[in-house]
């Protein structure tokens, strides 16, 4: 999703706020008792979802709106986080026992197998262009 901007219109005072997105502009007014209001086309415009949180980051007097991430304690439930876990703790445990397995031995090995085969690669060669 792209950065939906609001932006203060200064010269009508902080009353009047423009929402501006690609191809898309909507002036809304501001009033003292109710809150501000996207319209039903930028939202979709946008992407958003009902009961979607969203985050708000002011500078300069410019408002940017951006669909708040999620953080790694929401991305899985309780118990999915638990299983990630365990086999994770499974995996470094191996690595600490030394059960691992590869083509190569080491990240040496392996620089040197790279660079081995760059040098026996032929250059491409380039077509030549209809005139």
């Amino acid at each position: 999703m792209s950065i939906r901007q609001c932006a203060f219109d200064r010269s009508y005072g902080p009353a009047i706020v423009k929402l501006e997105t690609p191809q898309t502009t909507v002036t809304v007014t501001v009033k003292n008792k109710t809150p501000l209001v996207v319209p039903s086309a930028v939202r979709r415009r946008a992407g958003l979802k009902n009961g979607q949180e969203l985050e708000f980051k002011v500078a300069g007097g410019v408002i940017t709106i951006l669909p708040k991430l999620p953080t790694a304690d929401d991305e899985y439930t309780p118990e999915q986080r638990r299983i990630v876990n365990a086999k994770l703790a499974e995996g470094l445990g191996d690595i600490k026992a030394g059960r691992t397995h590869g083509p190569f031995n080491s990240a040496d090995e392996m620089i040197a197998h790279m660079q081995a085969r760059l040098e026996k690669r032929a250059p491409a060669k380039r077509a030549k262009r209809a005139r």
